[in-house]
């Protein structure tokens, strides 16, 4: 399932960015998510897991409801501008990380601008084409620099972003799937393979089997209030996070809530046909030991609600269900409404 369709993720006034309502909506929340709560001004301490458009748009709703947020993002893409700058620099793919901080852009003009420009793609006939802006300021950074984190914070500065944005892991990871087709059990490697491949994705695991992950993702999701997972490509950018073995314990540790957002729409070749409620039993499937205390759903994609709650218990928590969807009827959760749900979530209002 996929919280956005394909293509560049483009902000829009439907989403509230580039408005003075939406930086309102921001300031008001989180104020009042530390007045209420007793807790830091910033408000609560949240890390976001996940990658690609499903982080994009959980990071787009958090930003309003906390400035201390904090994404951890996979690195396993292999396709587009990603794979190309991967393989021939031996980098981690920078993609998900660039989405991720533009998503963390200010709705003033300094932010709207820098997002676009981070997203802008070349369109040639050349070596240029298809190449993301910001993937490659973000590779310079990391020649110059000799340290991913150091470079995406000081693209993260240069953003104005609200927020830190840190990779999962020190080095690039390639996905490996089980799945079944036709009573046929085969093994897929790569994420863009995994995406597309025909069939039902199993089980997914990481190459190199046991990768480091980056002390400072550890260190936050062991000092946080709350850890979201999803929405996002269940396989291939939620799952990846507990593969990971230090992150993966730290996950466990951590005396921080944990909270999964489903998403509103199926993904071809990864979640067909699944319902909520087989979400949660994958995620249960990857990480027994897991609890999770909230699953958000919308109201529009939960036919058994039942079933739902069932499947929450097992994890140890409860599901809630509310209206997070674009109003349009797209697969997209809509970032006023969400932030809106997570800001009453976090203050135990629902």
């Amino acid at each position: 399932m996929a919280s956005a369709g394909p293509g560049p993720y483009v902000r829009s006034s439907a989403e509230g960015v580039g408005s003075s309502g939406s930086s309102l909506l921001g300031g008001v929340l989180a104020s009042e998510s530390s007045a209420r709560c007793g807790a830091r001004p910033d408000g609560p301490r949240v890390v976001a897991l996940g990658g690609g458009h499903g982080l994009y748009a959980s990071l787009s709703a958090l930003r309003a409801v906390t400035r201390a947020l904090t994404a951890v993002v996979t690195v396993a893409d292999d396709g587009g501008s990603s794979g190309r700058l991967r393989r021939e620099l031996g980098v981690l793919p920078p993609g998900d990380l660039r989405m991720a901080l533009a998503a963390l852009c200010g709705d003033d003009e300094w932010g709207i601008t820098w997002s676009e420009v981070v997203q802008h793609r070349f369109r040639s006939e050349g070596d240029l084409h298809g190449h993301a802006v910001g993937n490659l300021l973000i590779v310079a950074l990391w020649e110059l620099l000799g340290d991913p984190v150091a470079g995406l914070d000081w693209v993260g500065r240069l953003l104005g972003a609200q927020g830190r944005v840190l990779p999962m892991a020190s080095v690039p990871l390639d996905i490996v799937a089980e799945v079944e087709l036709d009573g046929v059990i085969s093994t897929v490697r790569g994420q863009v393979a995994c995406a597309l491949t025909p069939g039902r994705v199993q089980a997914i695991s990481l190459v190199p089997e046991d990768p480091p992950a980056r002390p400072e993702a550890v260190e936050a999701v062991l000092e946080a209030d709350w850890v979201v997972f999803g929405p996002g490509s269940w396989f291939t950018s939620v799952l990846p996070h507990l593969k990971v073995p230090e992150l993966a314990r730290a996950l466990h540790r951590t005396k921080a809530r944990r909270l999964v957002t489903l998403n509103l729409a199926p993904q071809a070749g990864e979640t067909d046909d699944f319902s909520p409620q087989q979400h949660l039993e994958v995620l249960r499937q990857h990480a027994p030991e897991l609890t999770i205390d909230v699953i958000l759903a919308d109201t529009g994609v939960v036919d058994d609600p039942g079933a739902l709650d069932k499947a929450a218990a097992a994890l140890g928590g409860r599901a809630v269900l509310a209206d997070v969807a674009a109003a349009d009827g797209s697969p997209r959760h809509d970032p006023r409404r969400l932030a809106s749900v997570l800001d009453e979530i976090f203050l135990q209002k629902r």
